[in-house]
């Protein structure tokens, strides 16, 4: 026996239609505002987290600076086993800060550096030791994950909140399915279900 099959009908919440609601066409106006929200939104977040990396990243490069500190002990020289060639450990340097005064403090040095040898590390405002800034290529690759994820983001809390909506008036189009049954059934004294 050949299976029935029943034409799909598209866009049908648009049409005039004497069984389509005004919790159709609510409906229809909330998923696709929703939708428009959701990749404009999305597009927008993901652009406003991008330039806001940029801005900390530049931030970041104005404020810090590279000074000569001088090793004040042995660098360490237990390496593991398997170690780049770039391989650093903690060591306490001596550097002169930008108000003069001299400053003591823990940093990152090549492996095996000997007392007294200069190396070049990174300081804040105040003088204190920091973090080098990301590079051009890292700021590029956290714009890109941090738009991404923020766009993501942004467009599926409004799809939640669109979805969330498409709840509440799925509920009301049963009510009212409910109550347009119970209204046809009664008068004649017989029950459908």
């Amino acid at each position: 026996m050949p299976a029935s099959r029943a034409a799909r009908v598209r866009l049908w919440r648009w049409r005039r239609s004497p069984l389509r609601r005004r919790c159709d066409v609510i409906e229809a106006w909330v998923v696709l505002l929703g939708w428009v929200f959701a990749l404009l939104g999305g597009v927008l977040a993901g652009l406003a987290a991008a330039y806001a990396v940029q801005g900390a990243a530049d931030a970041q490069r104005a404020e810090r600076r590279q000074v000569t500190a001088e090793l004040v002990e042995d660098a360490g020289d237990q390496l593991p086993s398997r170690v780049p060639t770039d391989y650093r450990v903690w060591a306490t340097v001596r550097w002169i800060g930008p108000d003069g005064a001299t400053h003591t403090d823990e940093a990152r040095v090549p492996a095996k550096s000997p007392e007294g040898r200069e190396v070049t590390v990174w300081t804040d405002r105040g003088g204190e030791i920091a973090a080098a800034p990301l590079s051009v290529a890292e700021v590029k690759l956290h714009m890109a994950a941090g738009g991404v994820l923020t766009a993501l983001g942004a467009g599926g809390v409004v799809l939640v909140g669109v979805w969330l909506v498409r709840l509440g008036l799925e509920r009301q189009r049963m009510a009212q399915w409910e109550a347009d049954w119970e209204r046809f059934d009664t008068p004649r004294g017989w029950k459908t279900g």
